[in-house]
This record gives structure tokens, sequence and C-alpha cells, in this order.
């Protein structure tokens, strides 16, 4: 591992209003795995962008193998041998694995007129086969689980001949064994010399997989060390420059409390069968379980977002007609989906605009003009409740971190000021800083007398917030346990109890 493959000095970076990145740097060798933390806005995902010639920096450096180099656009990156798998995937899911991967390079016969599918499928499980993987190239991507498609993108990434592979949070959306098949794969490249940059907010993973470690904070670079000689606290220390809040398991009861919501007999074909809950007020009830358990198709079932076949939902103890959002609204029920970006917020417009979404009626002025100062005041209430990170309201919600998008999401619930929350995944890919402020805000929210369905598969998340967890397991709930009685080990015995 001596080899210099990227070294990166004095990158500066500029957006309107944002000092994305200054005097940054950062360096790769051949066959290193090198972790890229920080929070979310540190600045991670700016500057690999810039390495693999989505952005251009304002100022600084870039070596590619001991040769300056100016990568002028994602082309110009992967034809020089670097290529990035972004956080969200970026396939065609009409077209099969094998023309994804080769999209736009697709061989030709000999008069150049046709697609020489053979040759196509035989490069693509050459590939596979330097992979360790047993897929068909023929399949389309459409019928793949999360985790193939990550492969897929890999496979694409590697059909370039990269030296360097750039993975940004490749294991939000995976399972263990999943995340141990990606973790063979990367064990793989880096024995073959591939340089990789592992961007991750799971420490245990980072300590894992991970050869170095770059800290980011406020679009700076704060430090590199050993992963191995370096603790966790330390690193978790150097990513914030601030006192972490740690939760502990709720002490209160709320067993004689009001019940808030009640779900009676709830099924929708397989994915549900026989659902049945309580929530009580000032609650967190969790909901655990293994990926495709039926937690999040829970969760929308309540909001109204899919049609149940049968059951029955019952709020403040009276019967409810739920047949969509709107109506799950009006009972005084939010929903912050898994997928913020798809769900949660309109990422063109600005945050004050999504702070209000949900309420307008209420910012109405007599005539049917819009309170727009009244939004502003409101909007701006909520950056400060929250400390979402940005320059000002009338920033488009995209330019935000997704620690901060998700915040907005949270403020557009409370402006409602709806009595029921559901939260599933509230934390997926937040880094440490925007978790622990998050974890605060749920637990004030409980105390306020505010009630929350949080659904999230890291079981230590489950433990620490939950006053009772209940485990699905194929569309059932296979058990509830109070947070005195949990442990990770009972969790996961009901969440692989097959009924």
């Amino acid at each position: 591992m001596s080899e210099w493959l990227i070294q990166m000095e004095g990158i500066m970076k500029e957006f309107p209003g944002v000092l994305a990145l200054n005097n940054c740097r950062f360096d790769l060798r051949a066959g290193e795995v090198h972790a890229l933390m920080g929070e979310n806005g540190a600045g991670k995902s700016t500057l690999m962008k810039i390495l693999t010639g989505v952005y251009q920096k304002d100022a600084g450096t870039i070596e590619f193998k001991g040769q300056p180099v100016e990568l002028s656009n994602p082309k110009a990156a992967q034809d020089a041998g670097i290529s990035m798998i972004h956080q969200e995937l970026n396939l065609a899911p009409d077209l099969t694995v094998a023309q994804n991967i080769f999209i736009g390079r697709e061989p030709r016969r000999k008069l150049r007129l046709f697609l020489d599918d053979r040759a196509l499928h035989r490069q693509v499980k050459e590939l596979f086969e330097r992979m360790g993987l047993d897929m068909d190239p023929s399949i389309k991507v459409s019928e793949l689980t999360v985790a193939k498609q990550q492969m897929v993108e890999i496979a694409k990434a590697l059909s370039y001949n990269a030296d360097v592979l750039v993975m940004d949070e490749p294991t939000a959306a995976l399972s263990e064994t999943e995340i141990e098949d990606l973790f063979r794969i990367i064990r793989q490249l880096r024995e073959s010399g591939v340089g990789i940059v592992y961007i991750s907010h799971r420490m245990d993973e980072i300590k894992r997989i991970t050869d170095r470690t770059t800290v980011m904070r406020d679009g700076q670079y704060i430090d590199t060390v050993s992963t191995a000689e370096v603790t966790t606290q330390d690193i978790i220390s150097k990513m914030v420059g601030r006192q972490i809040y740690e939760t502990s398991k709720p002490e209160r009861t709320v067993g004689e409390r009001e019940t808030v919501l009640e779900v009676i007999g709830l099924n929708q074909g397989r994915t549900l069968k026989d659902i049945n809950l309580t929530l009580k007020k000032g609650e967190i009830l969790g909901i655990a379980g293994l990926v495709g358990a039926g937690r999040t198709e829970l969760a929308r079932a309540i909001f109204g977002a899919d049609r149940i076949q049968s059951g029955e939902i019952r709020v403040h103890g009276r019967k409810v007609t739920i047949r969509g959002p709107h109506d799950a609204v009006r009972q005084g029920i939010g929903y912050l989906s898994e997928d913020r970006k798809r769900y949660g917020c309109v990422v063109d417009l600005d945050v004050k605009s999504n702070v209000a979404i949900a309420s307008y009626g209420s910012f109405l002025r007599p005539g049917g003009w819009m309170n727009t100062t009244r939004i502003r005041e409101q909007a701006e209430d909520m950056v400060s409740r929250l400390k979402v990170k940005t320059p000002h309201v009338g920033q488009e919600v995209k330019f935000l971190s997704g620690g901060n998008q998700q915040k907005v999401v949270i403020g557009k619930w409370l402006t409602r000021d709806c009595d029921i929350l559901i939260f599933d995944e509230p934390t997926r890919g937040i880094d440490v800083g925007a978790k622990s402020e998050i974890y605060r805000l749920l637990n004030d929210l409980a105390a306020q007398g505010k009630s929350i369905i949080m659904i999230s598969s890291e079981l230590p998340e489950i433990l620490r917030m939950s006053h009772r967890i209940l485990v699905m397991c194929e569309g059932r709930i296979t058990g509830e346990l109070d947070h005195e009685e949990a442990t990770q080990e009972s969790i996961m015995h009901l969440a692989t109890a097959r009924m």
C-alpha cells in the first residue's frame, strides 16, 4: 500500500451563500479502503463529487497517480479510472443488468449496425466471475433487491477498469447478510489494488472494513488517522466538535395514559396479517424487524398511503376512515417516510415552502391570499428550533444535507401540530451529530404529549428510544417487549419467529 492514487490539496468550493469546502485535502493509496467521515453538511459528498467530475473546484490541486489532472465531467473521471457509487442508485429499472452495466458502450457486430448481445452477456459474466457474483445478466433491474442493484452499480463502476471507487453510504438499505457480501467484494477489490473511498456514518462498519479514516467538519479537513489505532469516541469527537446528547432507556411508564391510536385486525394481502397495536399518549413505540417484515407497509397503511383490505383504526377511541393521507392528516397523523426525497419533501422548493406545505390552509388571509410573512416566521422558528443548517429559509431543500432535509420534514409535521407521528427510519443516512439532535427532539416531543411510532433497523436505536417494542416477521407482529426486558437477542428471536 505505497502507491498514491489520489492526492487532493487546498480544495475550495463555494455555492451561492455557502462555502462548502475550505482548503480541504484528501489522499488515497492503491489497495486501501479509506473512510471519509463527518456530519451531514461537512462537505464529504461535495469533495468526492469534485474528485469524480460532478462539480468543478474553485481552487486547489488534484493528482492522480502522481500526475496533475483536471476532471471536467464524470466521463473524464471514469475514463481516467475514477468511479462513484452514489447513495441514490442510478439504474434504469426496465433495462437488464447487462444493459445497465454497459449502457452507451454496448459491444456491436462487425458493421456496427447491431448490438452484440452474446458478447455483452459474456463480458458481464466475466465481470461477475471476478467479483464472485452469481447473477443472471438478462434479468431486469426492477426485479432485483436493493442489495443486488448495489452489486450491479459496483460492477458498472468496475467495467470502466476503475482504479478508484467511491462508495457513498453503500450499506444504508442492506441487511446484515447483504452487508457481509458487500464487504467480501470490497476485500477482493482491495487485494487487487483498487483504492476505495468509503463514506458511512456507521462506526462499526468503519472499524471493520477501513484502513484509514479522514474526518471533515463544516467544510474543512480535520484529521487523518489509522482506523485501527483510533477509538470510536475519538472519531465522533473530531466529527462533531461538541458534546453529543446521550439517551438511556426511558424510565417513565405510559401504561395508564390515554390510548391515542388503536389498530385492530388490520390485513393487507400477504404483506400485513392480523395486525393489532395500541399507542399511548406521550409514548415512543418502537417497531423492529428484518428487511421485508412489513414495518413500512404497516406505517403506510395507517397513514392511508396504501389501502387496507380489512381492519379498523381508532383515534382517541373513535373509529375513523382513512382512505388516503389527507384523511390521516385531518386525524392528526403525520408520517415521515424512509425515502424523504421522494415522499417527505419537495426538494425543488425552498425551506419555508416545505415547512408550510402541510398547513397552507392555516396561512390563508381573508380573500384567499397567502400570509407569506407568517410562513417565513414559522419557517425561521422551525429552523432555529430544529437547528437546521441553511443560509436562509429561502434556500432550496435540494442543496441541504440529508440530515437537514430530514429536519425540514419534521418541521413540516410540527407546523401541522400532529398528535401522532410515524417516523420510518428517522436517522437512516444521518451522521452521529444529527442523530443525537433527532433523538433529543423525539424525547422532547414525547415529553410534550406527542405520540410516536418509530420504525428502525438499528437495534441499539430501538432499545435506547422506545417505551415498548413491537417486533414483526413476515407481515405479523410476533411479540411485544417492554423497554426493561428488551435486548438485542430477544428482538432478533422474535424477528425470526415465523408463525
